[in-house]
């Protein structure tokens, strides 16, 4: 414990069993008063609840804001500009939610006149890294005070008897442990524990929530339109949607198509592996439809460059780092490309998977028929000017083919 006097502290608050039980704990150990923050980013579940949990608790002051279309507007869609994807699979449904709550975190904070901001991510995880590099990007001198690097509290038979002792108000039965940990919002929703931490075993299909299984999906498939304007879905099948909107269409149709099923053994920041298990509809069919729009408006090179550019800024991501001046240096470039990437895609979606069936661009389109037919093309392209091309780059071949001779 820091020698300073920490007299109030801002907690990320979900008025679960966890962040309940730290907030008694953070009254206990510091003598402090506890702000409470609960953000509704799309997880699916009523958070005003929380509310009267945390009245319950003797909290007075408390924040509960509905951040869903700024979660979707500035941290995913500008995310998905990108194509950023972690290791080849993981859409980064948990990473890009945290940067937000650590602002908003710090902003409270400074509101409130507090000492301090408090999260409940283990010591194991990434979340602890990502919340607090946050912070620190934000605010340099805020403290932070990480429970599950303090207590010893380390097992669920433990805050569980803690939460007896101290009369905590939670949600959950004795004897009905939850065979998983679960984290949602609007990108996705993820599982971890459980006979998940066995990296061998199928996760049972009851597990998932969002999406059916592909066996069980419809027999026929489901076609969706999205208009794409500077590298954003603005509408779906002509309606125009505001980008958490489209989220949740996605995420709706994508599921009931069994779209959005992963199955990773991910490298954490702190160095060991993780196996987890992810549902990410929107996201699944976002990366998809967002490629097709930019293989027919985006120049070759400046294709190239983003792909090359991805795993770093996914990287970055994952590790934390948003609120750093190397990501924000590579979305200034991102959203510099995205100016072209206007038109239209359709996919087809059935039985988990999602198929481009069709791409167009009326004002931006480098695809040029004439070019590109395997009819006649009427002089626009001379096939003859392909034998000084290959020539000219054959000739670092030829000269070290006959070198080696």
């Amino acid at each position: 414990m820091s020698d300073n006097k920490i007299s109030k502290v801002v907690l990320a608050y979900s008025g679960g069993l966890d962040t309940s039980i730290i907030l008694k704990w953070l009254v206990d150990v510091y003598d402090c008063e506890v702000v409470t923050f609960t953000a509704d980013i799309g997880q699916g579940e009523e958070v005003e609840p929380a509310r009267a949990k945390a009245e319950a608790m003797g909290v007075k002051e408390i924040y509960i804001e509905d951040l869903r279309e700024e979660y979707a507007s500035n941290y995913v869609f500008p995310m998905f500009r990108a194509n950023a994807i972690y290791e080849g699979e993981y859409l980064l449904g948990t990473s890009i939610a945290r940067p937000l709550i650590a602002r908003r975190l710090v902003e409270i904070a400074r509101d409130t006149d507090a000492d301090a901001i408090s999260h409940g991510a283990t010591g194991k995880g990434n979340d602890q890294v990502r919340f607090e590099l946050g912070a620190y990007a934000l605010e340099p001198d805020i403290k932070v005070i990480a429970p599950w690097r303090e207590w010893d509290l380390n097992s669920r038979e433990k805050l569980m008897a803690y939460a007896e002792q101290h009369d905590i108000p939670v949600d959950f039965k004795k004897g009905k442990k939850s065979p998983y940990s679960m984290d949602a919002n609007l990108l996705h929703i993820s599982y971890e524990g459980g006979i998940l931490e066995d990296p061998w075993a199928e996760p049972e299909d009851s597990m998932w929530r969002w999406s059916v299984s592909p066996e069980t999906a419809p027999d026929t498939a489901t076609y969706i339109e999205l208009s794409y304007e500077k590298g954003d879905i603005i509408a779906i099948d002509g309606k125009t949607m505001s980008p958490a909107q489209v989220m949740e269409y996605l995420n709706k149709v994508g599921g009931d198509n069994g779209i959005g099923r992963d199955d990773i053994v991910e490298n954490r920041y702190v160095g060991m592996k993780s196996r987890g298990c992810y549902e990410t509809p929107a996201g699944t069919i976002m990366l998809k439809g967002h490629r097709a729009m930019e293989s027919l408006t985006l120049d070759r090179e400046a294709t190239h460059l983003k792909d090359e550019l991805m795993p770093r800024y996914a990287t970055l991501i994952y590790n934390g780092y948003w609120w750093s001046p190397e990501r924000e240096m590579l979305q200034e470039l991102i959203d510099v490309s995205q100016k072209t990437v206007n038109g239209k895609v359709r996919l087809k979606l059935y039985k988990g998977n999602v198929a481009v069936v069709g791409r167009a661009s009326e004002t931006d389109s480098l695809f040029d028929e004439r070019i590109a037919t395997f009819e006649d093309d009427e002089g626009a392209y001379d096939q003859k000017d392909a034998e000084g091309f290959i020539k000219l780059n054959a000739l670092r071949l030829r000269i070290g083919a006959k070198r080696k001779r």
